[in-house]
């Protein structure tokens, strides 16, 4: 009696996911959530005085004398220098839940929702703070990459907790966190100079665009 052959079975290769990087501040926003969150947190009449005391400060950072994380640390150190962590935290988790979606790009939205409908992981990558984009984007299913603001003994110090999520550094923290070659292939969205870097490791990198 001559023996049947046993069917060969394959085994179907899994499909590389592909992955989504968005910048925050004017690609997905429609305007600086720093400043926002500032005003919202101290008032637009302390804001503006603040900007009176810090204008030698903006003045060099136009002139491009002194880089953008040390005038943002400046910024950041008058307004909230000395401030409970816990405090600023809290306030900056009800600007998330408040007031971000009143600034968010409508097409913006529609293309975040589009790469999770395909399956794809979307990462935010921002010079922002993570004490008011945190709560935002976990509740739109956002991983989330940014600069952390330092504290100690509960007191914000007003500097940044490692380098500011801004150009270069932005390509450092994706490839500590991700291994571009695991996903099928890797978008990018941005709309100024910081995002050139996170743009270019792209396979589709789109300035100032969805589409």
């Amino acid at each position: 009696m001559t023996q049947k052959a046993k069917p060969t079975t394959t085994t179907k290769a899994k499909a590389k996911p592909s992955l989504a990087l968005f910048d925050f501040d004017g690609t997905i926003t429609t305007k600086d959530s720093l400043i926002d969150f500032i005003q919202y947190a101290v008032g637009k009449p302390r804001y503006y005085f603040g900007l009176v005391v810090l204008s030698p400060v903006l003045v060099a950072f136009v002139l491009k004398l002194m880089p953008n994380h040390q005038a943002k640390e400046k910024m950041l150190g008058y307004f909230f220098g000395g401030w409970s962590h816990d405090e600023l935290t809290k306030l900056g988790q009800s600007y998330a839940l408040e007031r971000i979606d009143l600034i968010v790009r409508p097409k913006a939205i529609q293309k975040i929702q589009w790469h999770q409908q395909q399956g794809h992981k979307v990462v935010m990558v921002s010079a922002s703070m993570q004490i008011w984009l945190q709560k935002w984007c976990d509740k739109h299913d956002i991983e989330l990459i940014c600069t952390r603001l330092a504290h100690h003994n509960g007191k914000l110090t007003g500097k940044f907790d490692g380098p500011n999520c801004h150009g270069q550094e932005k390509i450092n923290r994706i490839r500590a966190q991700f291994i571009l070659s695991d996903y099928e292939r890797v978008y990018a969205y941005g709309d100024s100079s910081g995002d050139t870097q996170m743009l270019a490791i792209a396979d589709e990198g789109f300035y100032r665009h969805f589409e």
